[in-house]
């Protein structure tokens, strides 16, 4: 191949540094396509940030270029990002998925107010060109129907994306990976696999959905009062499977929880969760009917504060209330950095005194995700020349790299790569390439940009230690500390009269020697306050606030 040709490159702009916000492109020449748009929720070191996102920048700086978006399922952290990125793009560049995901991101689409984009369904067996691009879609098992894994071709080699999988052979749809394509692929040569790494520290196989159905038959055939069950609202297997042991029972079904209601019904109309409508019965509908003849599916498996469940197990849902006689099920796992929220809902409802099954007692969740040995099985059935883990953290990419040197893959041909690191490949070979800018996009309200870090230790600061606000009034003729006024949030001290009054004559006697001193601005007063009542609250409290000092000449 002549050298002239431009490489084709492998850029993730996220995706790599946690469960989240995958997005990566693929250039070559003049096109690219993108591959996933998703986003990630806030870690506690995050206060008051809605969401995070991957920085797109280098899309939009290469928007001409760009001739698709692919997006392999329809999970947050695969389509999150999307109303955001698609408010800064030309509304003509097309948005390719299954008819699940399609109908999933229409409705955050319509969320936003983001309209007359092209939405092109695509499904197992399709193939499409993008530019130089020739991109065949396969069908994957994962958490949610309609998952398609990626295949595509170039002037200087061919890629497999697998998307978020596991090799499940008894899913509720009976749509199996298609290994018939997957083998084909790997007839043809795969020249680098992108695979999903999310649970390649745990050994074995992940269990089949189906697992999870005689576990939720016995709870749901044996309760006696009203049953809530909280799941991912987009966990549609694991919906149609609680649906159908709730009217096999003769339980109606009650749908609460925004995110659940609108999953719910995009499902049932696009035609992949199937209950009758004389099935489902509204939430103000329920005292009609005995408690033993009623089934809950609602959000806040992750803790959500806001959530259905969370609200429930406080006493402040506007309709629901759960009481000692009924059954909860938890049937999913926390996401990392979850664990805390959803055993504070886990509490709240052991005080209510209601039966309650999670994954620590009962088989009510199994993972989307494959483990170590469908790893190695995909690598066995691929060949790749060149291996890439995605989707994980870093123990998980290694791990996953670890597996591919096992399953034969050279050493030098496997690259764990970080967020905005570039892959280039000429004629089959594969070689780090020339970063690009890459990072973090902060949702914080209606604002979505680089929130300050300063802002980020600003908040965390205040969460920790609080905040304390010092008046001093001056007196413009004279120069003399007039009037001083100690106002205290979030500290222990703040009815402590001796300690703020000794506060005050603290800062007193440092701004009367400062404002002495000939050509003393109001700003090095504020300075002066500040570091003064800074160093007091420590000596005496141990503790640094976060010190607002307000200085007027009167």
């Amino acid at each position: 191949m002549p050298k002239n040709k431009p490489p084709l490159k492998i850029i993730p702009l996220g995706g790599l540094d946690g469960i989240g916000k995958n997005m990566t492109c693929f250039e070559y020449g003049n096109d690219m396509i993108l591959i996933d748009a998703g986003l990630m929720f806030p870690d506690d070191d995050q206060p008051g940030i809605d969401l995070v996102l991957p920085d797109y920048t280098y899309v939009l700086e290469n928007e001409e270029k760009l001739r698709g978006i692919i997006i392999t399922h329809g999970h947050e952290d695969h389509t999150g990002a999307l109303p955001y990125l698609l408010q800064d793009l030309n509304p003509q560049v097309p948005i390719y998925s299954s008819k699940l995901t399609l109908g999933f991101v229409e409705g955050k689409l319509a969320e936003h107010r983001i309209q007359n984009r092209k939405l092109c369904e695509v499904s197992d067996g399709a193939r499409i060109q993008l530019g130089a691009f020739t991109v065949n879609f396969f069908s994957m098992t994962h958490s949610i129907p309609g998952a398609l894994g990626i295949f595509f071709q170039t002037p200087q080699g061919s890629v497999m994306h697998t998307g978020d999988f596991k090799l499940d052979q008894t899913p509720i749809d009976g749509v199996l990976p298609n290994y018939y394509a997957i083998n084909s692929f790997a007839h043809q040569g795969i020249d680098l696999l992108l695979s999903d790494s999310t649970n390649a520290t745990k050994p074995g196989y992940t269990p089949s959905e189906a697992e999870v159905g005689a576990s939720l038959r016995h709870i749901i055939k044996n309760a006696t009062g009203k049953i809530f069950v909280s799941s991912f609202a987009s966990h549609i297997h694991r919906l149609q499977q609680i649906c159908n042991f709730a009217t096999a029972c003769g339980r109606k079904v009650v749908v609460t929880g925004r995110s659940m209601v609108t999953n719910t019904r995009i499902a049932r109309q696009l035609g992949y969760l199937h209950i009758a409508d004389s099935d489902i019965i509204d939430a103000y509908d329920i005292d009609e009917l005995p408690d033993d003849k009623v089934i809950v599916l609602c959000t806040g498996s992750q803790g959500e504060p806001l959530s259905a469940l969370a609200r429930m197990a406080n006493g402040e849902h506007k309709s629901l209330t759960i009481t000692a006689s009924d059954t909860v099920i938890i049937s999913a796992s926390p996401v990392p950095g979850n664990e805390r929220s959803v055993q504070s809902i886990i509490n709240s409802l052991s005080k209510i005194g209601c039966t309650i099954y999670d994954k620590s007692n009962t088989l009510v969740h199994v993972s989307g995700h494959s483990s170590q040995e469908e790893l190695k099985l995909f690598l066995a059935m691929t060949h790749p020349r060149n291996f890439a883990p995605v989707h994980g953290e870093a123990v998980h990419l290694r791990a996953h790299a670890k597996l591919g040197r096992l399953m034969g893959v050279k050493p030098e041909n496997i690259f764990v790569l970080d967020n905005g690191d570039t892959l280039e490949m000429r004629n089959g070979q594969v070689c780090i390439g020339t970063p690009v800018e890459s990072g973090l996009v902060y949702v914080d309200g209606l604002n979505v940009g680089a929130t300050e870090p300063a802002v980020l230790r600003d908040r965390q600061k205040l969460s920790q230690d609080g905040m304390v606000t010092c008046f001093v009034a001056i007196a413009s003729r004279d120069r003399r500390v007039s009037e001083i006024e100690i106002s205290c949030r979030g500290v222990s001290f703040a009815n402590d009269e001796d300690l703020l009054s000794g506060a005050q004559d603290s800062v007193r006697d440092t701004l009367t020697r400062a404002a002495n001193n000939t050509g003393s601005s109001l700003e090095t007063l504020k300075k002066a306050a500040r570091n003064n009542l800074s160093n007091y609250l420590w000596n005496k409290t141990h503790t640094r606030p976060i010190v607002i000092p307000v200085v007027m000449e009167v």
